[in-house]
Formats: C-alpha cells, sequence, structure tokens
C-alpha cells in the first residue's frame, strides 16, 4: 500500500496554493484584464491533474513503470529543451528573450520542471550501479567516476544558464547532484572539492552577467548595513555598495512579512499585493502568506512541508532498492532546497534567485512535475518497509 500520509500531505498543499492563488493574485488580474478566478480556476484543474496524476501512479507496480517514467521524463525534456531556441514563435512563450515554455491547448509548460525529475531518476538509477558496488577509491578515482556527470551536467547547465537564462535552477540542480553523490558513497573530500570548484564557477558566470550583478548588488544595498557592523571602519567602506541601487522587491518583501504580524492581516486584505510585489502569487507567495496569514499561518505550512520531506526520506531510509532510495532522497532534497532558497530570497538572507515554493507557487508546470515525482515516490513506497 502506497503512503497515504504522504499523498494527503501534499494534496493539503495543493489545495492550499489554490486559495493562494485566488487571494494573492488580485492586482495580476486587473494587470492582465482577466477574471477574478482566473489564476484560481487555472491552479485548482492543474491541482486536480496533479492529484489525479499521483494517485494514478501510486497505483502501478514499480519494478515495471518507475524506469520507462523515469528515462521518458529525463530524455523527453532534454530533447524539449535543446529543440525550444528553434522552435518558432508560435510555439513557444519568450520572456526576456529567453525561451522557457511550450504552448500546449492555452497553456504553457516548461520542460526544465519535468527535466529535473527525470534528471534525478537518472541520477539515482545510474549511480547506483556505479557507486554502490566500489569500496573506498583515490581522490583522482572519484573524479574519473564522476566525469561523465559532469559533461551531463556541464551540457545541462549551458542549456538551463545560458539559453534559458536561469542560473536559480541550475544552482538546486547543483546542490542535489553534489548531496546526492555524498549519499551515494563517496568521500567528503571528494565532495568538498566539487563544491569548491562549483563555486568557483558560479562567481564566475554570476561576475561575467551584468543583471545578476544588479540582483547581487541589489540584495546586498539591504544587508550590508548589518553586516558591516562586524567589520573595521576601513574595510566595510570598500564593501559597501552606492545607496542608489535600491532593493525595493526584498524590501516590500520584508515590509510584507513585518506587517502581517503574528496573525495577519486577513486573508484578500494584504496591500504589498497590490503592485508593490510583482509575481506575489509565484515567486512571493511566502511574503503574501506571511502578511495575510501571519506568523501562524507559515508555521503551519512550514510544518506540512517538513512532515511531507520526513515522510518522503522516511520512504528512502526504508527502501532495500538503491535506485528508489537515492531517487526518493534526491526528489526531497530537490524539494528543500527550492524551498529553503525562495525563502532565504524573500527574507533577505541570500540574493533572490527566481525559484517557486514548491506545490504553493502558481504554475502548472512545477505542480504537475513534482506531483509526478511524489507520485513515482507513492509507487516505490509500496515495497518499502513503511510503520
Amino acid at each position: 500500500m502506497a503512503d497515504r500520509n504522504l499523498f494527503t500531505l501534499v494534496s493539503i498543499l495543493i489545495g492550499i496554493s489554490i486559495i493562494l492563488s485566488y487571494t494573492l493574485a488580485t492586482y495580476t488580474t486587473l494587470l492582465f484584464g482577466v477574471g477574478e478566478f482566473h489564476f484560481a480556476l487555472r491552479q485548482a484543474v492543474f491541482g486536480f491533474l496533479s492529484i489525479v496524476i499521483m494517485w494514478t501512479l501510486a497505483q502501478l507496480n514499480p519494478d515495471k513503470w518507475l524506469k520507462p517514467i523515469g528515462f521518458t521524463l529525463f530524455i523527453g525534456a532534454t530533447v524539449l529543451m535543446i529543440a525550444m531556441p528553434f522552435l518558432p514563435e508560435t510555439l513557444v512563450s519568450a520572456v526576456g528573450g529567453a525561451k522557457r515554455w511550450i504552448k500546449f491547448f492555452g497553456f504553457s509548460l516548461a520542460p526544465i520542471e519535468f527535466f529535473k525529475i527525470g534528471f534525478v531518476y537518472f541520477l539515482a538509477w545510474s549511480f547506483s550501479r556505479k557507486f554502490s558496488p566500489h569500496g573506498n577509491v583515490g581522490l583522482k578515482q572519484e573524479f574519473i567516476r564522476f566525469a561523465p556527470y559532469g559533461v551531463i551536467f556541464v551540457g545541462a547547465m549551458f542549456v538551463i544558464a545560458f539559453i534559458q537564462n536561469d542560473l536559480g535552477q541550475v544552482v538546486v540542480l547543483g546542490l542535489t547532484l553534489l548531496f546526492m553523490l555524498m549519499f551515494a558513497g563517496s568521500s567528503f573530500r571528494f565532495f568538498f572539492s566539487i563544491l569548491t570548484a562549483s563555486f568557483l564557477f558560479f562567481t564566475f558566470f554570476i561576475v561575467t552577467a551584468e543583471h545578476r550583478m544588479i540582483r547581487i548588488k541589489s540584495w546586498w544595498a539591504l544587508a550590508q548595513n548589518s553586516v558591516l557592523e562586524l567589520f573595521p571602519a576601513s574595510i566595510a567602506e570598500q564593501l559597501r555598495v552606492p545607496t542608489e541601487v535600491e532593493p525595493y522587491q526584498i524590501g516590500h518583501s520584508l515590509n510584507a512579512i513585518s506587517n502581517g504580524g503574528i496573525f495577519g492581516v486577513g486573508m484578500a486584505n494584504g496591500t504589498f499585493k497590490l503592485g508593490f510585489l510583482s509575481e506575489v502569487h509565484t515567486d512571493f507567495v511566502l511574503a503574501g502568506l506571511a502578511e495575510e496569514f501571519g506568523f501562524f499561518g507559515v508555521l503551519v505550512v512550514v510544518v506540512l512541508f517538513m512532515w511531507m520531506l520526513q515522510r518522503i526520506f522516511k520512504i528512502a531510509n526504508r527502501s532495500r532498492d538503491m535506485s528508489v532510495y537515492l531517487f526518493s532522497l534526491g526528489i526531497g532534497l530537490l524539494l528543500s532546497f527550492s524551498f529553503l532558497i525562495n525563502a532565504y530570497g524573500i527574507s533577505g538572507i541570500t540574493p533572490i534567485k527566481g525559484i517557486s515554493v514548491p506545490f504553493l507557487s502558481y504554475g502548472g508546470s512545477a505542480l504537475l512535475a513534482t506531483s509526478i515525482g511524489i507520485g513515482m515516490i507513492l509507487m516505490a513506497s509500496k515495497k518499502a518497509k513503511m510503520q
């Protein structure tokens, strides 16, 4: 029997996302001239479809279906992402010159969301065969063993970061890859070496892109006053950025969180969603939640999310199949990093990366893709020794 607790928790989070899509999209509906329930109805359609997909996948035999579904997602999404720059405008949607969505019967689907699930499955399947049979090996041998995965990741990074201009997704996938490597059996020395190299590469990509440097400076303009107090005055002045850099998004996000207080201003009574925070029902959904439902609203969501992760990691821990263990672990890590990066970004701890909150942010592609990932875990949970 599939894990009913996990299915129920994800369904509750999807239900909350439908409510938030209605109450937080007030300004956006006016801006685009659509009906009051436009975003809520679309989210409800994708939410219902996602729940049906989870339930359907949970009924399947993992020995027969897990591998075909995983590789279909990985190969299919890869082909679509490579082909998207060459497709006509009638088939793809472009924002800021980057083609990220494929038009499909009046909706837009983002292949990157499905690629993430397929990529995690591919890593789990391959790691379980290449890493588990080996014992302790030298650092050089570990780099040789990792080389093919590095090439695949660099290829994916090129498509996602340069063609689709979405470095945030690369960060999430990179962190997931690194931690899956560690749990697959690589040494801490190798993990630390790859982590250091990745940090240097990402620093290079940031400093060579003007729009990313602007985002970093915008974040630092808000955080510098509290951080630079720890440094001597001479050093602090060298690190200070000009005050004309306006971190308005982070500032409005923090004001929205502060305005919510303990109990919130009430559903649909938020003010910072009225043009102050762009896309508040997507990337800044946690800030909108905090303003209207307060600390307790955020606490409820965090408890539900952590409970969901606990069920996922428990399924991973109880799985005897190494590939299922790594896949469940990888999906849990993917969801965790996405949530943390978004939460840290909207609270000013780190720069904003444009990463949505799993199951809460408005968006059909992310909802469908993550639900497929959960459905595959539910499918595998029937063979895990659960309590």
